[in-house]
């Protein structure tokens, strides 16, 4: 059952994702409903948990301007228009999940989102879902999130970009490499 939630949550994430463009393209033909029929006709044969992928899809897309307004402060460096798409919605998807499903663990929510942005996002997607939901996490929690433990200083510590110009390094030429150019 579990490989078919994750092709439920590929199902919703295609859809979300059609919705979200055609919407941001002002098409005067969006139907929810319509999409999310045609997408769950695609893979009739293999997902049997359709209620599944239709509430996610209908409680994301109901919900969508909220779950953006509770993402923003989490990313501030990231304004939510900013965001690729993909990510956006792999992030509303894995927000939705992490406050309405509750018969699936947190972890597995994160886990799937994770797993959804390296499939479908870019290279760099994974590392930003897993930590804007960690947070989101922890502040459904009731944590503090403002105060960095002191092992997340020590690691930001460590990987900061050198400072100062790149070193460069000087390719040793031989005379006789002068004479073969």
């Amino acid at each position: 059952m579990a490989s078919n939630r994750h092709l439920g949550r590929i199902i919703a994430l295609q859809t979300l994702y059609e919705l979200d463009f055609r919407r941001d393209a002002n098409d005067t033909q969006l139907n929810l409903d319509d999409i999310l029929a045609r997408n769950i006709a695609r893979y009739k044969d293999m997902v049997d948990d359709v209620n599944f992928v239709q509430q996610l899809v209908q409680g994301v897309w109901k919900q969508v301007d909220s779950l953006d307004e509770r993402l923003q402060p989490i990313a501030p460096e990231w304004p939510i228009d900013q965001i690729a798409r993909m990510d956006r919605i792999v992030l509303r998807i894995g927000l939705y999940e992490l406050e309405n499903e509750k018969d699936v663990p947190p972890k597995v929510v994160i886990n799937e989102a994770v797993e959804l942005a390296k499939a479908f996002g870019g290279e760099n997607s994974s590392k930003f879902i897993n930590g804007v939901l960690g947070t989101a996490l922890r502040q459904l929690n009731g944590e503090d999130v403002t105060k960095k433990s002191a092992k997340t200083a020590k690691t930001s510590k460590s990987v900061r970009p050198a400072q100062g110009k790149p070193k460069t390094t000087k390719k040793t030429i031989s005379k006789k490499d002068m004479k073969d150019a």
